[in-house]
């Protein structure tokens, strides 16, 4: 068991080391990319990393207030899926309506890797294994697609 602070700070250690190992590779774009604070430039829409104490995620959130609109955006992803899932080579998790880790209610695509721990060094490569890939995907999707999004805000 850790200690709040040792926790926090191997959390931290965690993303700094994911983002070093990421720093060389560029986007679809052949520009710099801060991956682990990836920027899609479409207020209300995420992607979202996350590695916890008992999985490692990567999500599509959309976090617009309104639910109306927040549905809009979902199904347009859901018009671009075969283009999403032909990207990623795999199927994600789609939810239409889930509580956020902010207590907010959002729209999600998501895909998740089971029985890692960020806080089990020896399972880091595991989790920049299953991060890397899906984040570079979804910078090439995100390429194609973002322009339609812009049009709906």
């Amino acid at each position: 068991m850790f200690s709040k602070e040792e926790a926090a700070r191997l959390r931290q250690q965690f993303w700094v080391s994911f983002g070093q190992y990421m720093k060389p590779i560029v986007g679809a774009e052949g520009l710099p990319v801060n991956w682990i604070n990836y920027k899609t430039g479409v207020k209300n829409i995420f992607f979202r990393m996350d590695a916890e104490k008992k999985h490692a995620s990567i999500a599509i959130e959309i976090a617009h207030p309104d639910a109306g609109i927040r549905e809009l955006f979902f199904e347009q992803f859901r018009e671009f899926r075969l283009l999403l899932e032909s990207t990623l080579a795999e199927q994600w998790e789609w939810q239409s309506s889930v509580t956020n880790n902010y207590d907010k209610q959002v729209a999600r695509i998501a895909c998740a890797l089971p029985n890692v721990s960020v806080y089990n060094q020896q399972q880091w490569p595991s989790i920049i294994t299953f991060l890397k890939p899906r984040i570079i995907a979804l910078d090439e999707f995100w390429t194609d697609v973002k322009p339609i999004f812009e049009d709906l805000k």
